[in-house]
């Protein structure tokens, strides 16, 4: 229990023998019960985890008399993916009715004693949702490699205007705690489960008008000596850029189209339209080489301003909808209060 709300962690977990026995054996004290998802490992994850979930189950018992268990192993027969996983968990944790749900990966590369001031905006009342963001403190940006941080940064505004949580940034940390409200609410079962799964739950959250937490979150654990990444960037960066521009079609239509009516709607999808027509007319004029006539130019230019301007209309309403759904903690904003062990 952590300030009298149950709570459970997902620990998804994919080829990590050699790591996901220590996640397990370091799991925080305030932890009711913990899914550790073995996600159709080829290599001795599954054998680690019962292994380690038995001698950890064997000395510890759940504050919360509704769990049998801390340690709860579930295996995936063929590989889902991180987000499957997950969703997974969270499924699971709906059932168990747990009051908080957290994420700590299965390589060992969060810290679990970081855990905590993602509960607190939950717990205290002020969030739905909690993520981390290493781009709060300069020290942190400057641990992280180049490559992520432009890639992070490209995804993030991105995220943005797909999300509209226009004050997150670092939507792909992966250190996460929803409210069993919020996983009740958001559109769970089907949640995106390829990598960018973090992404797209913003925008189901936001189509709830669900409120979400920026922690800040230190860089320094993430990239040690043994830091190590799955994801390929030639496949992750286009699936998700294409999963992205779907899911925020899909935000206007519900959020403001469908559930009510906001003139963003108006402005996104007209800036939209305009822009894109115009990028082409560019193209083929270019191609033609005809800059004389209708399709000349000059006149795609044109067009191409008016659905920009469009759509920076769009972003300012849009961004004063959502202003109130947003909240960012620094490590003073809360008393955590971890137990001791």
């Amino acid at each position: 229990m952590y300030k009298d709300n149950s709570i459970a962690v997902v620990v998804p977990a994919y080829n990590e023998a050699g790591y996901v026995g220590a996640v397990i054996d370091t799991m925080p004290s305030f932890v009711d019960v913990a899914y550790v998802i073995d996600d159709g490992s080829t290599d001795g994850t599954w054998d680690e985890i019962v292994t380690h979930a038995e001698a950890f189950n064997a000395e510890h018992t759940p504050d919360a008399p509704d769990y049998d268990d801390v340690i709860v192993p579930i295996q995936h027969e063929e590989n889902r993916g991180v987000g499957g996983a997950l969703k997974t968990g969270y499924l699971q944790a709906l059932e168990d009715e747990v009051d908080i749900t957290a994420v700590l990966g299965g390589d060992g590369q969060m810290d679990p004693d970081e855990l905590a001031k993602y509960l607190d905006p939950i717990a205290e009342g002020d969030a739905d949702y909690a993520k981390g963001n290493r781009f709060m403190k300069r020290e942190d940006l400057e641990a992280m490699p180049s490559f992520r941080l432009i890639g992070n940064s490209i995804l993030s505004y991105l995220t943005k205007t797909a999300s509209g949580y226009w004050k997150t940034m670092d939507p792909q940390n992966g250190y996460t705690a929803i409210s069993y409200e919020a996983l009740a609410q958001a559109d769970i079962e089907n949640m995106y489960e390829y990598y960018g799964y973090c992404n797209d739950l913003l925008v189901k959250l936001n189509v709830e008008n669900l409120r979400v937490a920026d922690v800040a979150c230190s860089a320094e654990y993430l990239y040690g000596d043994d830091w190590k990444s799955h994801i390929d960037y030639g496949e992750y960066i286009p699936r998700v850029s294409a999963m992205l521009l779907r899911n925020y079609f899909w935000r206007v239509k519900n959020k403001y189209l469908l559930r009510d009516f906001h003139p963003l709607a108006a402005f996104y999808l007209l800036g939209t339209a305009v822009s894109s027509i115009s990028v082409l007319g560019l193209v083929a004029a270019g191609v033609v080489g005809d800059e004389d006539g209708p399709s000349g130019v000059g006149t795609w230019v044109l067009g191409f301003l008016f659905g920009a301007i469009f759509l920076l209309l769009g972003m300012v309403f849009d961004h004063d909808d959502n202003r109130a759904l947003e909240v960012q903690v620094d490590d003073d904003t809360y008393d955590t209060a971890v137990p001791d062990e």
